[in-house]
């Protein structure tokens, strides 16, 4: 993925876990998002938005998915992620993205617009600005400030025995506030592509997604999972794909990444890679298998990273290395 740097969220490839592989839960997959045992509710508010949760409301406050957070202080708001230093001798690229405001602005989903008064959850759910808004609502910390969050991950990080809990609050994370470069792009800018010397030997299909199926990336669904299915590159914000006018015989898929394309925020704890490969632990809701405390040599944090970089895989260098 040519645009993209690497993964600045999970980018923990060389970092070992205070603890052991879990080989069975002892808490509930939500993990962090039991948010004190409170559940769900601290997000999805059964009734009124986010003035069931004690926040302050505003008009349609809770009309895409029951979100019970305030998310009016990200309205209108234009934030900038991941300053990528491209290789060579390419631009500076930055990646912006404009939230709107959902409580009046109509909503495009595909072909349809919807006005917010008719908003729900279904449809909202290709909204991957929604996402990013919905996210940022708690894990801002300089715009939009939560009141639940103690500002640093439930898990624990050991890099060469100094052990620490990474920073959660996005735009208050300890360098400038409001600084969103050292966070990894999303929004619309940020597209996977296909071929060309940094991405995958993959096809663009019509719908936007994206087939694993040359030689590198069919060795690397075998190597990791099906990432088509059951990770990041499924859960894309899916736009129909056009050949690149810039690489010759590469295509991109228009297809872009939001939060959730990375994180399943509802289990932090495993991740489920099909029938074929099973259940896998992860850390921090990764949506992959994302274990770099397993051992010394794990690779798996490294391989969840090349589920979109595809440039950086053993595969596209000619090497078969297994998931460990």
């Amino acid at each position: 993925m040519r645009k993209l740097g690497f993964l600045i969220v999970v980018i923990l490839a060389a970092a070992g876990f205070a603890a052991a592989q879990v080989t069975s839960p002892t808490q509930d997959v939500l993990g962090a998002h039991n948010v004190y045992g409170r559940g769900c509710i601290a997000c999805h508010a059964p009734h009124s938005g986010a003035a069931g949760n004690g926040a302050p409301t505003s008009a349609n406050s809770g009309n895409l998915a029951l979100w019970g957070e305030n998310l009016t202080p990200l309205y209108g708001q234009t934030l900038v992620f991941g300053n990528m230093g491209a290789r060579g001798t390419q631009p500076q690229t930055t990646f912006p993205v404009t939230i709107p405001n959902y409580g009046t602005t109509p909503i495009t989903v595909g072909t349809n617009t919807i006005q917010p008064t008719s908003l729900s959850s279904g449809i909202s759910a290709g909204d991957g600005t929604f996402v990013i808004a919905a996210c940022l609502s708690c894990h801002d910390g300089n715009i939009a400030t939560s009141g639940m969050m103690r500002g640093t991950t439930y898990e624990t990080v050991t890099i060469n025995g100094a052990t620490f809990n990474p920073p959660t609050l996005l735009g208050n994370d300890g360098s400038t506030p409001g600084n969103y470069l050292n966070d990894h792009p999303v929004g619309p800018a940020a597209v996977v592509g296909c071929g060309g010397q940094y991405n995958w030997d993959c096809t663009v299909n019509a719908d936007g997604s994206i087939s694993f199926n040359g030689p590198g990336s069919s060795a690397f669904l075998t190597d990791y999972f099906d990432v088509t299915k059951y990770g990041p590159i499924a859960d894309l914000v899916k736009v129909p794909g056009t050949q690149s006018s810039t690489s010759p015989g590469a295509y991109t898929s228009n297809s872009w990444v939001t939060c959730t394309t990375c994180h399943d925020q509802h289990d932090m704890l495993y991740f489920n890679a099909g029938s074929s490969i099973g259940i896998k632990p992860t850390h921090f809701f990764v949506r992959g298998w994302y274990n770099p405390g397993n051992t010394m040599t794990s690779n798996s944090a490294a391989q969840f990273c090349r589920s979109c970089h595809g440039g950086e895989s053993n595969e596209m260098h000619g090497q078969i290395v297994p998931t460990t």
